[in-house]
């Protein structure tokens, strides 16, 4: 939905790039863990979609329990978009939320992992970092914020939003480089990453036809706009 766990599909997978390092032992071990790893994750993620769906539906419903159309006769505008970003981050936190456990096994075989390149490191820590950081994103207050705009004659979304978004977009999600993994993958591996990228192409076609569904679901259900 919307980049749900894109990263876990982009990151995930080691593109083809001709070796140019050599690789230590510590290089090929932590290389084989975090493909291993990534093909735990990602077939975990793709086997229990409908489990995302299925909170996802509970989250509409709940919505539209609780304000059905709180949006209706608002204007477009650079502040209701304020709002539709909050929607999407609702999502994303619905969809971690979900995969957590999927995400924090990830994040506990990878995160231990060194490779001679510090790089390839530093990048495997932040990535780890920021995945722990969207597990722990709540999922907001919307029917409580598009009043708040409401109440406020629709001239600024309240704070509550601005932060809200400003947390997300903070968080950066990058995976490691494919480049400076690719020189340590073992020719062992080879069935193991195409495994990986089988997986990741299913799963970015789930994320195709499902996010923008599951975004205008929720965005009509509360009446605002994209």
């Amino acid at each position: 939905m919307l980049g749900r766990l894109t990263i876990l599909a982009a990151v995930l997978t080691v593109g083809l790039v001709p070796a140019r390092a050599a690789a230590t032992p510590q290089d090929v071990a932590s290389t084989h863990a975090y493909l291993v790893a990534a093909y735990s994750a990602l077939h975990a993620t793709v086997t229990t979609w409908s489990s995302v769906e299925a909170d996802v539906h509970k989250l509409d419903l709940r919505f539209g329990a609780e304000c059905p159309d709180v949006g209706a006769g608002s204007p477009q505008s650079s502040e209701e978009q304020k709002l539709a970003a909050e929607v999407a981050g609702a999502l994303w936190a619905t969809g971690y939320h979900t995969d957590a456990k999927f995400v924090q096994a990830f994040v506990k075989a990878v995160k231990p992992l060194r490779w001679s390149n510090p790089a390839i490191t530093r990048s495997a820590r932040k990535f780890t970092s920021s995945l722990t950081a969207m597990t722990r994103l709540p999922v907001p207050d919307l029917c409580g914020d598009v009043r708040s705009w409401i109440a406020g004659g629709f001239n600024a979304v309240p704070a509550s939003t601005q932060q809200y978004v400003r947390r997300v977009e903070a968080i950066e999600v990058k995976e490691i480089p494919r480049g400076l993994l690719a020189p340590y993958v073992q020719p062992a591996d080879k069935g193991l990453r195409a495994r990986d990228e089988h997986l990741a192409l299913q799963f970015e076609e789930l994320e195709f036809s499902r996010g923008q569904a599951d975004w205008n679901m929720l965005l009509e259900t509360l009446a605002l706009s994209q």
